[in-house]
């Protein structure tokens, strides 16, 4: 088996990861990835196939001995290499048959269902699921069956908000209609209608269904009633889920100077817990509406300021607008275009620092006019007083 991608990166565990996170994360991926949940797939079949390939190597110890060593894994490498003989198998975790290849099995369970054929077992495979989705289902269902034992925290939800530049500068007030899950008022969260439950006719009770495969047979948990040995009555409402999807309006507070990409967490307003677990998170992800004159970077504000030659050359006091409304900036004599002011605390209020920034102006000299004769002999004459050249430095330089 020559490894054409990194195992530890395909199951998304560091390479010091322990034989329980290797396990965990395949079984989340391997459910995630399956081509009987997603049907017609080629990529996700194409990355189930890699994550089968990546366990097989790092759930052996001496396979991912192997590994380590070359960067690979391949049969032909010697033994006094650490390797472990056999090929790759596919079979999942935790149920080791001594080697069993159940590839031939499946192939009979198909065909004698599409015959029609009785399978001529105890409680087998049947209701049309196929061999290997109820096998890789008992694989899982363990898995399941663990977590639902206690409580579990919903899930967070994710929503973007578009706000104008001054509600970001000022702060608003906001409310969002949202579809979160929430705990089915009918059962209570537990999926059962009046808490009713019958015994599970595929099993009769027991939780195991028994499985021939040739000369072999297995004890495996009952598909339909996940081994509890009883059903329980469906709760109308929710399905038996548990949960139902309800569109909710909750009410947000943007603080002043929220800064686009910037996240808000309201606690408890995600999806609802199981088992009494808590609810997920609600983040808001924000993002702010450019002004067309002020320019926002970090918490300054930077604006750009038209000004005439006279006002450059003589000087000026000039108002300038600021967020807060308009303020006065000082022109030195001989201000040059291009030039940079700054207006202190004219800026955004950061509330996490509690102080506000600046605001950085950006003067912009603006050539007159020349709309008369009279206009253009003032132009000549300030020519001839100022007589230097403003490109002999740069001649100098090229």
């Amino acid at each position: 088996m020559a490894a054409q991608h990194d195992y530890y990166e395909t199951l998304g565990v560091p390479k010091d990861a322990k034989e329980d996170e290797i396990r965990k994360n395949y079984r989340k991926l391997a459910r995630k990835y399956h081509p009987d949940l997603n049907p017609g797939d080629k990529s996700s079949e194409e990355r189930f196939k890699k994550v089968q390939e990546a366990y097989d190597v790092l759930s052996d110890k001496k396979k991912r001995e192997v590994y380590d060593q070359y960067g690979f894994y391949s049969d032909n490498i010697p033994s006094g290499a650490g390797a472990a003989g056999g090929g790759p198998s596919q079979r999942p975790p935790n149920m080791d048959f001594g080697g069993f290849d159940f590839t031939e099995y499946v192939n009979q369970q198909r065909r004698a269902q599409g015959a029609g054929s009785a399978t001529g077992t105890t409680g087998g495979f049947g209701g049309g699921g196929g061999g290997f989705r109820d096998l890789f289902g008992q694989f899982f269902r363990g898995d399941r069956e663990e977590q639902a034992t206690g409580p579990e925290k919903g899930s967070d939800l994710e929503y973007g908000l578009n706000i104008e530049f001054w509600e970001s500068i000022r702060g608003t007030q906001v409310k969002l209609s949202i579809n979160r899950q929430e705990v089915c008022d009918v059962c209570k969260g537990s999926g059962t209608a009046g808490g009713a439950t019958t015994v599970c006719p595929e099993c009769d009770g027991t939780g195991n269904v028994n499985q021939m495969a040739g000369a072999m047979k297995f004890t495996l948990t009952c598909p339909r009633c996940d081994g509890k040995g009883r059903l329980r009555n469906v709760c109308p409402r929710c399905h038996g889920d548990g949960l139902l999807l309800d569109p909710e309006t909750v009410e947000v507070r943007i603080p002043p100077g929220a800064l686009s990409g910037s996240r808000l967490r309201v606690a408890g307003k995600g999806n609802a817990g199981r088992n009494g677990g808590p609810s997920g998170d609600l983040y808001i992800t924000i993002r702010v509406t450019p002004h067309p004159f002020f320019r926002r970077e970090g918490d300054d504000i930077e604006i750009q300021l038209p000004i005439t030659v006279s006002e450059a050359g003589l000087g000026a006091k000039i108002e300038v607008p600021t967020i807060d409304g308009r303020a006065l900036l000082k022109v030195p004599q001989g201000t040059q275009n291009g030039q940079k002011f700054r207006l202190r605390e004219k800026g955004v209020m950061n509330a996490r620092k509690n102080r506000r920034g600046d605001e950085i102006v950006e003067v912009v000299i603006q050539a007159p006019k020349v709309q008369d004769e009279r206009t253009r002999e003032l132009l000549r004459e300030l020519a001839q007083v100022s007589a230097e050249d403003p490109r002999q430095e740069l001649w100098s330089k090229v």
